[in-house]
């Protein structure tokens, strides 16, 4: 039973039966087990042509399956290398089960070589073998669902901003203050020794949550955008994708010099930049960092630094997030629907367990 969304109106939504494909010489079946879901699936659905995110998991034409992050067991082998009942952790279909070909496999991996994922970014296609992974841990599995993902984001961002000096700014403002990739992003910043203002721009209603993380060193409602000094050297990191609000930033400060798309959580407000005064927004893709970072530090660099900045992570974010457990399909559109029309209290994050 996969629950998929209509390419053309990413609120009409239906779920397929489908039976078990069969497996050719070298592919291996994973059985989808558990996932997180998040305003981040939301904008893979939002950008899943123009980024490509309907392309890993293909379904019938005009309709994708958003892809998802979450844990998984190898449940045929089929004559790989992989071991039957062991737990890995990647992208993952909203379905019971996902074919892999499974290649470059180590003890602590193994990258995804079907066919037509060979032209899709790399940092999506890897599979961690759990039984190895540094970070894994039974007890945290709900977070690393949910934040895991998020926060390779985040981390590869405030990476980036920092590798651009912070595009001579002051002051990082961030949309959608209270979203999980926002105040991922705003706790990374403010945990450096030396660092821009980290302003978070939120909703009423969201407000006091945002003030209450104690990430961000001001917090302000989206009419109160006036208030931001307009001289001040500015850089925009745009996780809500709303267009009103991107105006009214660019608009207000003068001394905007970088504006960055990373989200689209009010998807229905997205629009587009040609009337915008400023810089141009330009739409971060994270991969491209990891990719420039793997050069720079190794494979094995990368994910010390990762490591050392999630430990750190864990503790605050537990105290932030409860876990709302959902189950099979109707868990699924449950939870969809939920996220896409805003309806989540941001302090819940939600983990879909399969039937």
């Amino acid at each position: 039973m996969f629950f998929e969304v209509d390419r053309s109106d990413i609120r009409a939504t239906r779920v397929v039966e489908s039976a078990p494909a069969e497996l050719a010489e070298g592919e291996a079946r994973l059985a989808v087990r558990r996932y997180g879901f998040s305003a981040n699936n939301i904008t893979y659905a939002v950008f899943g042509d123009l980024m490509s995110y309907w392309s890993f998991f293909p379904a019938e034409e005009g309709w994708g399956r958003v892809p998802v992050w979450g844990f998984a067991e190898v449940i045929d082998a089929n004559g790989t290398t992989l071991e039957e009942g062991e737990l890995v952790y990647g992208y993952l279909p909203m379905g019971p089960d996902l074919i892999v070909t499974p290649t470059r496999v180590s003890d602590g991996g193994f990258t995804d070589a079907t066919a037509h994922r060979s032209v899709l970014p790399p940092a999506y296609n890897g599979y961690t073998r759990c039984a190895a992974d540094p970070v894994y841990s039974a007890d945290t599995e709900a977070l690393q669902m949910l934040f895991r993902p998020l926060f390779m984001t985040d981390f590869v961002l405030d990476d980036w901003l920092d590798d651009n000096a912070w595009f001579d700014a002051g002051r990082v403002v961030l949309s959608s203050a209270s979203s999980k990739t926002a105040f991922g992003l705003a706790h990374l910043i403010a945990s450096r020794a030396e660092r821009p203002e980290v302003v978070g721009l939120t909703s009423a209603g969201n407000l006091e949550f945002v003030e209450g993380l104690g990430s961000y060193d001001r917090v302000l409602t989206y009419d109160q955008i006036e208030q931001l000094d307009g001289e001040e050297a500015t850089v925009y990191v745009d996780m809500a994708g709303d267009a009103g609000v991107r105006l009214a930033v660019h608009t207000q400060c003068g001394g905007l010099t970088s504006s960055v798309q990373v989200g689209g959580t009010h998807w229905g407000e997205l629009g587009g930049d040609a009337a915008l005064p400023g810089p141009t927004p330009a739409l971060f893709f994270a991969p491209d960092q990891i990719v420039k970072r793997n050069a720079d530090w190794g494979s094995d660099g990368l994910q010390e630094r990762f490591s050392a900045s999630w430990n750190a992570f864990l503790p605050v974010v537990s105290d932030w997030i409860t876990v709302v457990d959902r189950t099979g399909v109707d868990g699924a559109e449950q939870t969809y629907m939920e996220v896409l029309d805003g309806k989540a209290d941001p302090s819940d994050a939600f983990v879909v367990t399969i039937d």
